[in-house]
């Protein structure tokens, strides 16, 4: 199989349409895409997080976002698969289990600390634009709350993570001063 098509050197690219039932085409620079291209974006990135991590607990917390985010993108992107409240609740369970283990933060802090801290800062500002852009589009047509709540989650989760791996590594946080 060949990895090119061809088919969008015009700027144009293949959705499905649920209303029409067959694909479509539309332009690489809509909403839609931009969203799933955020998604994708921040997909990759966790990819390069997991690659600077030796513990394996994170990188299959990892590898179960990364199919969550596939997910939604599949969804996005017309995809018939359904997306759960409980991929939510997951993400949830996991932010209080390491507030419960984290210094309470009475200030803003500076992202950076570890290499991996660091990234996954960086993974969350991206899930960050890709959240806006999903409020954008949810703005012309309805989006999956399910979907919206997980996003959302998913950054405090990547906040919390960070957090995690310069307090285990011993790295101080770095409050911000006005």
């Amino acid at each position: 199989m060949v990895i090119y098509t061809k088919r969008g050197d015009g700027g144009e690219t293949s959705l499905y349409d649920k209303e029409s039932r067959q694909n479509i085409r539309i332009s690489k620079e809509s909403l839609r895409i931009r969203v799933i291209g955020a998604i994708d974006e921040a997909n990759s990135f966790l990819g390069v997080c997991a690659s600077l991590s030796e513990d394996k607990k994170l990188n299959n917390l990892i590898i179960k976002i990364q199919e969550n985010l596939f997910r939604i993108g599949a969804v996005l992107a017309g995809a018939k698969l359904r997306f759960s409240t409980s991929k939510t609740l997951v993400l949830e369970k996991e932010i209080d289990k390491l507030e419960g283990t984290l210094p309470v933060l009475k200030n803003f802090i500076l992202p950076g600390g570890s290499p991996l801290a660091a990234h996954l800062q960086v993974a969350r500002t991206i899930i960050r634009r890709a959240e806006r852009e999903l409020a954008s589009l949810n703005q012309v047509e309805s989006i999956k709350p399910e979907i919206l709540s997980f996003i959302n989650r998913l950054s405090d989760l990547l906040f919390m993570l960070a957090r995690k791996i310069n307090f285990e590594a011993k790295i101080r946080e770095k409050v911000w001063k006005k």
